[in-house]
């Protein structure tokens, strides 16, 4: 039975998005392709109607999530207090302890180091992550903004890996209170709210 091509594609969205979700909970070995396919409320056997293998779901969806990423910066980081607002997300509590809604960065670094098909996406996205923060926040030197870039997005995603590993909440909560203290003042950028509590934007 042929389903119609619109059908089709927002079936294909629906798992990209279920795929994602589960990997930045879980890891791309954590969640099985019937797990995800059951999340999306479809049965195992169209998996590969739409995929050719597990590698290119992780892959497609890793993809499908960074490009979401990437436009939400350029949509909610281009002044200032868009910026600051995502910092504080960042470096938040709450991004933490949801790595299901959050970055792909803290989430999947390790593992997609480890998996040739997704290394050159990972690759696009960080660069093109750099590429933004080297635009949008208010360096002090356009000359050096994109290696100031890179040890920033290295500090958040550090931070955050950090936060999420180790099991004492205090110590959790406060290497995510110094990252933020460090870089916030650094990057030209102003900060009111706890990282514990905050959450305006996200990545």
């Amino acid at each position: 039975m042929r389903y119609p091509a619109a059908e089709t594609a927002h079936k294909h969205e629906r798992i990209l998005d279920k795929a994602s979700r589960l990997f930045r909970e879980r890891g791309f070995g954590g969640v099985s392709v019937g797990e995800i396919m059951k999340a999306t409320g479809l049965t195992h056997g169209p998996f590969y109607n739409h995929f050719e293998s597990k590698e290119a779901l992780m892959r497609e969806s890793f993809e499908h999530r960074g490009n979401e990423s990437l436009a939400a910066l350029d949509r909610d980081c281009t002044t200032p207090e868009g910026m600051s607002a995502y910092v504080d997300y960042y470096l938040s509590a709450r991004h933490r302890d949801a790595p299901g809604d959050g970055c792909l960065m803290p989430a999947l670094a390790a593992e997609a180091a480890r998996v040739q098909g997704v290394r050159p996406s990972f690759a696009q996205f960080v660069d093109a992550t750099v590429q933004r923060f080297a635009r949008y926040v208010p360096w002090q030197s356009k000359r050096t903004a994109r290696g100031d870039s890179i040890r920033m997005l290295a500090s958040m995603v550090g931070a955050v890996v950090l936060a999420r590993a180790v099991a004492d909440e205090a110590l959790s909560d406060e290497i995510l209170e110094e990252a933020r203290r460090g870089l916030m003042p650094d990057i030209g950028l102003s900060s009111s709210d706890s990282p514990t509590t905050t959450g305006k934007g996200r990545k």
